[in-house]
């Protein structure tokens, strides 16, 4: 096996913080099926040393690795667990973020055996099939004008209200004044966020903030736009989302980007 770097410059392990949700109900990623293609994206996985998230269908518990490295002639590829981890027996769903896409896919094997005398190493084949998914794939929808569509939750014993711009399978985007909107840091998990999707929907769902930027707009002044991604949605849920993304596309023309 090709090892693209040596253990003293690869990262510390991976963090359950670095963990990269499965891609969200109502999703259209594209499927990449050529060997030579997944091999290249394990191998830029195995280069960059970014976070691999292991969902094993037995388990509620994320296991966190890396691509550790890749077979340059057979389609095989190595995973490197954290100390003390391991991948229990059966199918799982492996997703990453490859550069700006996200990459997921299955994996199963009755028996997720170590290469011998080395116990955080885990050998597995390439998978048949990928799905990838853009980060703008999902459908965004902006919020109509003169409906006001909130976000509202407690960080930290302080209540926020913010206002939602758009949303989308993946996640809402919200803005705010900057004094309404401290504390509000990229990496922050937002538990149980009440949001208004419009005047007869409400859902209440856990967002981790992915993207903070302050900007200056004509008529409210300076502003936060925050970013975030739903955390553990339940398939009821996203169905839920779904069917308020049809609605909303439904009702207009254009507001999609």
């Amino acid at each position: 096996m090709n090892d693209p770097l040596p253990n003293e410059f690869r990262r510390g392990p991976p963090r359950l913080s670095d963990a990269v949700e499965p891609i969200a109900f109502g999703s259209k990623p594209h499927e990449m099926s050529d060997p030579d293609e997944i091999g290249d994206s394990l191998t830029l996985l195995a280069e960059t040393g970014d976070p691999v998230s292991i969902y094993p269908s037995s388990s509620t518990n994320v296991v966190m690795a890396r691509v550790r490295s890749v077979d340059p002639e057979n389609p095989y590829f190595v995973f490197e667990l954290n100390e003390g981890e391991y991948i229990p027996p059966g199918e799982c769903v492996v997703v990453a973020w490859l550069r700006s896409a996200k990459m997921q896919f299955k994996l199963s094997s009755p028996d997720w055996s170590p290469l011998a005398n080395q116990p955080t190493l885990v050998p597995a084949a390439f998978p048949e099939k990928c799905q990838i998914l853009n980060r703008r794939a999902a459908q965004r929808l902006e919020t109509p004008l003169g409906i006001y569509y909130l976000a509202s939750f407690v960080l930290n014993g302080k209540p926020y209200e913010l206002q939602l711009y758009d949303f989308s399978a993946g996640g809402v985007g919200m803005r705010a004044a900057p004094r309404d909107a401290v504390g509000l840091h990229v990496g922050r998990r937002l538990q149980r966020v009440r949001l208004e999707l419009g005047p007869e929907a409400v859902m209440i769902a856990d967002l981790d903030i992915r993207l903070s930027r302050t900007f200056r707009s004509f008529l409210l002044g300076e502003q936060v736009q925050i970013g975030c991604q739903f955390v553990n949605l339940s398939p009821m849920m996203q169905e839920e989302l779904a069917r308020q993304l049809d609605k909303l596309n439904s009702g207009r023309k254009g507001g999609i980007r």
